[in-house]
């Protein structure tokens, strides 16, 4: 598919990750990187944030860099958080990260209001803990003058988009992450927002993934592309298979036509995210490559810099049998990732990972496993059969990883495009 594109004059992609962002060019029927940063949470006043000043600071430098015509540029970046801006476009408050742990004991403070099961059927939306849902309740509670003082609410790429061109949006793809959208509709839920108490201003009708919305210069204009990060990565995976879109996070699943929000979805813990053309984009957030990232972060701190190949290494070198759930919360933002992979194991009486490749054997197979697992539940939930899982994304380039898979899945793995989100967020513009 890659192969065959055009892309014409200059088109941006601007790809922000959860620990990593990009700025890549799209020109011809090529896609280069042109500047790459890190993403990573900083503290301020008590809380894990995002340091939204610097990320658009490296933004305009990548966008600088270019040195072609542009025709349009376009950002995306992971879901669930957001600014606040004032009446007057001033941020308030922080730009606080998903893994802040504000939202700790709020769920079932919401599930009192809206019972779990009906926002499932409304939103068709897995209650991960993190969702924007759960953090403006938090809000609420913690600091409700910033929401009584908000005249928007813009999530990340909405924000950057912002700020390249002045305009106030709210692209559908994004939102659908907050558990806020309603899944048949596709606009915002204003029934539910209503009984949440939360200020109806906020919520703006939806842009679609495509939509010019305004200048970075006369000649280059800003268009949304789909916003969130896996959406645009699933526009390039294959239709008659089963994708991972692999990166901090794993996100496996299918592309739908029409939402399932049935209770087998709920209890399964699929989401229905929106996707580009009408899509659905019917998922599991999986813990994912942030597992070994913090393990490989731990180890450096003792002094220990192993490259990602070079734990894939070690790990393929030694045999040790356990297997941990990859989507326990316990690894969501602990401490130190070792002493949980570490506890994991022995509280489930398996062997106890010691070494750098033991700890990263674990992680590798169990992620394995726990797609093996996902691939059943999809092949149950639409009385399908699938023969392959399609890859997508920088994750696609962990060979060891792609091997335990395909061992345990019993499917052919299709590893790329590797490239997938800026691509898609480039045919997004287009």
């Amino acid at each position: 598919m890659h192969n065959t594109l055009s892309f014409g004059e200059g088109r941006v992609a601007i790809d922000v990750g959860a620990s990593s962002g990009r700025v890549m060019l799209g020109q011809g029927s090529a896609i280069r990187e042109i500047h790459r940063f890190p993403n990573e949470i900083i503290q301020s006043g008590g809380q894990q944030c995002w340091d939204v000043d610097a990320l658009e600071r490296e933004i305009r430098t990548g966008i600088g860099k270019c040195g072609v015509p542009l025709r349009s540029i376009g950002v995306c970046t992971w879901g669930v958080d957001f600014v606040l801006l004032d009446a007057h476009g001033n941020r308030l408050g922080n730009a606080v990260a998903y893994r802040d742990k504000r939202t700790q004991n709020i769920r079932d403070k919401v599930h009192a209001i809206i019972p779990e099961a009906e926002l499932y059927t409304s939103t068709g939306m897995q209650p991960m803990i993190f969702n924007t849902i759960y953090q403006l309740a938090a809000l609420q509670e913690s600091a409700p003058f910033l929401l009584e003082q908000a005249a928007h609410l813009l999530m990340m790429p909405d924000y950057f988009h912002y700020r390249l061109c002045g305009a106030i949006t709210q692209e559908y793809t994004n939102a659908t992450t907050t558990g806020l959208v309603n899944a048949r509709t596709r606009t915002w839920d204003g029934e539910m927002i209503e009984r949440l108490g939360l200020p109806a201003r906020l919520f703006m009708p939806l842009t679609q993934p495509g939509t010019v919305i305004g200048q970075y210069t006369p000649d280059c204009a800003v268009i949304t592309p789909a916003t969130h990060d896996t959406a645009s990565a699933v526009v390039a995976a294959m239709d008659d298979a089963i994708y991972i879109s692999s990166g901090t996070w794993s996100l496996m699943g299918i592309k739908l036509a029409q939402p399932d929000t049935s209770e087998a979805a709920r209890i399964a813990g699929f989401s229905n995210e929106g996707g580009i053309g009408g899509n659905i984009v019917f998922c599991k957030n999986i813990m994912g490559l942030w597992m070994i990232q913090e393990v490989q972060r731990e180890l450096r701190a003792q002094g220990n810099d192993f490259t990602f190949a070079a734990l894939c290494e070690m790990a393929e070198a030694v045999a040790i049998p356990s297997i941990i759930d990859c989507e326990d919360t316990r690894f969501f933002s602990p401490d130190s990732m070792i002493a949980q992979l570490q506890a994991a194991c022995a509280e489930s009486k398996q062997p106890v990972p010691r070494t750098p490749g033991e700890l990263a054997r674990v992680v590798y197979q169990s992620l394995a496993v726990g797609y093996a697992n996902t691939a059943q539940q999809i092949e149950a939930l639409t009385g399908r059969k699938y023969g392959k899982i399609n890859i997508v994304g920088g994750g696609g380039k962990a060979n060891f990883l792609n091997r335990l898979t395909e061992e345990h899945s019993g499917k052919k793995i299709i590893a790329g495009p590797y490239e997938a989100t800026a691509m898609g967020n480039i045919l997004g513009q287009m």
